[in-house]
């Protein structure tokens, strides 16, 4: 296969990979909708073949909704509601459910019409069939996640909530760097610096780290209580961050603690970013670098726009998508400082 052939390829399979990412992306910010919309539990059951039909007329949707009826978070927190208020949560997780059902459909079916024509290389195999294994695995994280919100306590588990983020954004960012390879190339460029790759990888890691800390905030409602910045009711280290015994639970069921530390790992990733791109500027990648910081700017007025707001759903779904765009961001500038064009 000559280059013209290999490049022309790489470029279908990176756009391909590209829209997938694409869609995961939106599949994150849907589930964090449904998270601020307090939809997650409205479906109580999962299928995962005919769960793709809606409710069809009166008799099905009363069905639907007599199961929610059932559930912990009816009785304890939204008894009397109606079935027009149960349909608009109902959508919110329908949807995030099916639009998960989509990017397998989106990923599998053309990844078998590219192997059929030979356009995969085969040392490729393993990593895009890891992938769609992966997408597998989040579809049962999910379930997993939400039947810990159907037993006695109407809450999901912020250690399963954020294990479910956790693997979705391994997912996008997997995706996302497999298209760079492809459509910039996997050679290795050796014109960055030591001190520059490692400021990029830890700038990926450093806000994967924030990423997660943000689900534990979620999980346990951190983000409505101490709305105040830069200080926590007008103090740095808040009263009540280390009330839980042992005290490793503070770090994870303590939301005074939980806020505090992704307020603190935040403040990692600003320091982070700053000093990636001082030494990008000397080394001719302040372009990549630049756009790290200006999303991360733009990332941090949402995110204090949000916290002094009480998280409004608009402004939280845009903090969360804030944060997919930073970790985007992140990995072009990795990417740009160790790979580039193999084919010419």
């Amino acid at each position: 296969m000559n280059r013209n052939y290999q490049y022309q390829h790489a470029f279908v399979l990176g756009c391909w990979l590209l829209f997938c990412a694409a869609v995961v992306y939106i599949m994150i910010v849907v589930g964090g909708i449904t998270r601020l919309t307090q939809s997650g539990l409205s479906m109580v059951e999962w299928d995962p073949i005919m769960g793709i039909i809606p409710p069809i007329g009166e008799a099905q949707w009363m069905d639907v909704f007599n199961k929610y009826r059932q559930s912990p978070e009816y009785i304890k927190i939204n008894a009397g509601m109606s079935l027009d208020a149960f349909k608009n949560i109902f959508y919110w997780e329908y949807g995030h459910r099916v639009l998960g059902r989509v990017i397998g459909l989106i990923y599998f079916v053309p990844l078998i019409f590219f192997i059929v024509r030979g356009m995969v290389p085969k040392d490729w195999y393993a990593r895009l069939f890891g992938l769609f294994i992966l997408g597998g695995l989040q579809g049962l994280m999910g379930w997993y996640m939400v039947k810990s919100g159907l037993v006695d306590i109407p809450h999901v588990s912020q250690y399963r909530l954020t294990a479910h983020l956790g693997l979705a954004l391994v997912i996008f960012a997997a995706m996302l760097w497999f298209a760079m390879d492809f459509l910039r190339g996997e050679t290795r460029a050796n014109h960055a610096s030591s001190a520059y790759l490692k400021a990029t990888a830890w700038v990926v890691i450093i806000v994967f780290v924030m990423m997660l800390s943000g689900g534990f905030v979620a999980g346990t409602k951190a983000g409505y209580i101490i709305n105040t910045f830069p200080t926590m009711n007008g103090e740095w280290i808040p009263a009540g961050w280390l009330s839980l015994q042992p005290a490793w639970r503070n770090l994870f069921e303590n939301p005074v603690m939980v806020q505090f530390l992704h307020r603190s790992i935040a403040v990692l990733v600003f320091i982070s970013v700053i000093t990636g791109f001082v030494l990008a500027i000397s080394e001719r990648f302040k372009t990549a670098m630049g756009v790290v910081l200006a999303v991360m700017l733009v990332q941090v007025s949402l995110g204090i726009s949000a916290l002094v707001m009480k998280v409004p759903v608009a402004l939280g779904a845009a903090h969360q998508a804030g944060a997919v765009a930073l970790l985007t961001a992140a990995l072009y500038a990795a990417h740009v400082a160790r790979k580039g064009r193999q084919y010419s």
